[in-house]
Order: structure tokens, then C-alpha cells, then sequence
């Protein structure tokens, strides 16, 4: 089923720099989803690192340790947005729902307690085929929805003062 959305490119005076965590456990599904992440992003010149995690649980830990990285080392180039991709299939036990919920959770927990530019594409679906359908960049093309919707955060963050590569720093000193 190809839905009719299309995503025109968002347009910055400063591209943003992007983090993609996957949890890659259904390779397919997320080649298949990077493929449209990559054109959204291409589209509106925004620049990305990949990052590939063991599973969709361990995704925000994934975007925990990149923002904790940057306050060890201050010169490393800060992220403007993150896009988590994944896929959880339904079992016969009730795993895939806690893995869904708690890494939707936390993934919502993160982008509010820090202001983060960050989409949630993890898929929880309850066959392969949906999820195939789903990721396919000729059918629903979630990845060009979840790298869409980051770069609308950050479009977001930059209308109320909030992005880093627009914000400049003043000294305090001697200001009242």
C-alpha cells in the first residue's frame, strides 16, 4: 500500500548534523528504512552519523552515550537531532510489547527531559511482511516520515531560539 504523503525538503541556513541509532536485528527492514532517511536528509543537506546498537532496547541508551560524549569532549561536533530505527515483531509471549513501550518511553523521556530534535521509527508490527511494507521506500516509506518529522523538530527548536547551531554565546560578565 503506497500512501500519497511526500515530504518536501526542509531548507536551513545552517544544515543540521544528525545521529541515526539502529537497531539493525531485522537487517532488511532497516536497510529498507535508511534508504529513506537518506533521501530526506540528502534532500535538505543535512549531514548524519550512523550508529548501530544490538537491539531496539538499547537504542536511547545508544542516544544517552552520544550525549554524553560531548561533555567529555566539548570540540566533538554536537547533534541537532536524533532518529531511532528498529523493528520489534509480535511473539508468542508478551516481549514485543515491552520492548515497543519501554523503548518508546524512554526514546519520548529523553527528547522532553533534553530538548532533542528526536523521531521515534522503531516499527512494532506483528508480521515481517507488515513491517517490510512499512519500511519499503515504494510502499509507506517510514524512514523518510521519521527523518522528516527530526528535521521538523529542529525546524521547530530553531523558531523558538532553541537550536545550537543558531544560538551564539554572550559572557554574562558585567551584564544586569
Amino acid at each position: 500500500m503506497k500512501t500519497e504523503q511526500s515530504f518536501p525538503p526542509i531548507k536551513f541556513e545552517v544544515p543540521p548534523h544528525i545521529l541515526v541509532v539502529d537497531a539493525p536485528y531485522y537487517s532488511t527492514v532497516s536497510e529498507m528504512m535508511m534508504v529513506g532517511v537518506k533521501q530526506t536528509l540528502d534532500a535538505s543537506k543535512a549531514s548524519f552519523d550512523y550508529l548501530a546498537v544490538p537491539g531496539a532496547l538499547e537504542v536511547p541508551t545508544g542516544i544517552w552515550y552520544a550525549l554524553r560524549a560531548h561533555a567529555f569532549d566539548a570540540m566533538r561536533r554536537r547533534y541537532e537531532g536524533f532518529i531511532a530505527l528498529g523493528c520489534v515483531l509480535k511473539g508468542e509471549t508478551r516481549h514485543h510489547e515491552i520492548v515497543g513501550d519501554l523503548s518508546a518511553k524512554s526514546l519520548q523521556e529523553l527528547s522532553i527531559r533534553y530538548t532533542l530534535a528526536l523521531s521515534n521509527g522503531i516499527l512494532t508490527c506483528d508480521t515481517l511482511d507488515q513491517a517490510m511494507e512499512r519500511a519499503n521506500p515504494e510502499g509507506r516509506n517510514r524512514g523518510a516520515e521519521v527523518a522528516h518529522a527530526c528535521l521538523r523538530m529542529i525546524e521547530l527548536k530553531e523558531k523558538f531560539g532553541l537550536r545550537a547551531a543558531k544560538r551564539r554565546w554572550q559572557p554574562t560578565i558585567g551584564r544586569s
